[in-house]
């Protein structure tokens, strides 16, 4: 049978809940499209979620990887088209971490492209009407970090299916007048992306 790995992170920036490591979990030990999921929540600390994605993939060896994480105000899901080798924090981690213009990868390559089918991801999510929309950019915080990392580490797995995609807040913990979706919504696109 096949794996596919999901992650998402904990909660940050003072928030108490975070749909993508919500999600995660959700999804662990469940079946989609004949394939066995691996739901992890990573540390939002720079180097820390790194390497617990990297054991992860070593120990699980999975056919296909989406990493999530939240993009606040975002109204859609959005499906990363690239991931950019800086980290460049405008708000600390969880352990206070603000790292300013450092590589993610010392000595890797500037940019590395998603190898998800992030428009047919876009036409299936619309299709069942979820908005959604390709994103050219994962920021320069945690999820640019994890994404770079994801696919710097299988770089040399050619069939390996990996990339990062950003969720909307969930309605169930959004500010007033947030962009935001409910949490069984976006649970539910994501088998739905995972399938694609």
């Amino acid at each position: 049978m096949r794996t596919v790995l999901l992650t998402g992170f904990e909660p940050f920036g003072g928030a108490s809940r975070n749909p993508s490591g919500e999600i995660a979990l959700a999804w662990h030990g469940r079946e989609v499209a004949g394939a066995r999921v691996i739901g992890a929540v990573l540390p939002c600390v720079f180097g820390e979620a790194r390497r617990e994605l990297e054991i992860l993939l070593r120990r699980h060896r999975p056919d296909v990887v989406l990493c999530l994480g939240v993009a606040a105000g975002r109204a859609a899901i959005t499906p990363e088209r690239v991931a950019i080798n800086v980290d460049d924090a405008r708000i600390p981690d969880n352990k206070g971490r603000r790292p300013v213009d450092r590589p993610v990868v010392r000595g890797g390559p500037a940019a590395h492209w998603s190898r998800l089918p992030v428009k047919a991801i876009v036409a299936d999510l619309r299709a069942r009407g979820v908005p959604a929309e390709v994103s050219q950019t994962a920021g320069t915080f945690l999820c640019n970090h994890v994404f770079y990392a994801l696919m710097h580490a299988v770089r040399r797995r050619a069939g390996v299916r990996a990339g990062f995609v950003h969720v909307p807040a969930m309605s169930e913990a959004a500010a007033s007048g947030e962009a935001s979706l409910p949490l069984a919504v976006l649970t539910d696109a994501t088998g739905l992306m995972l399938a694609t």
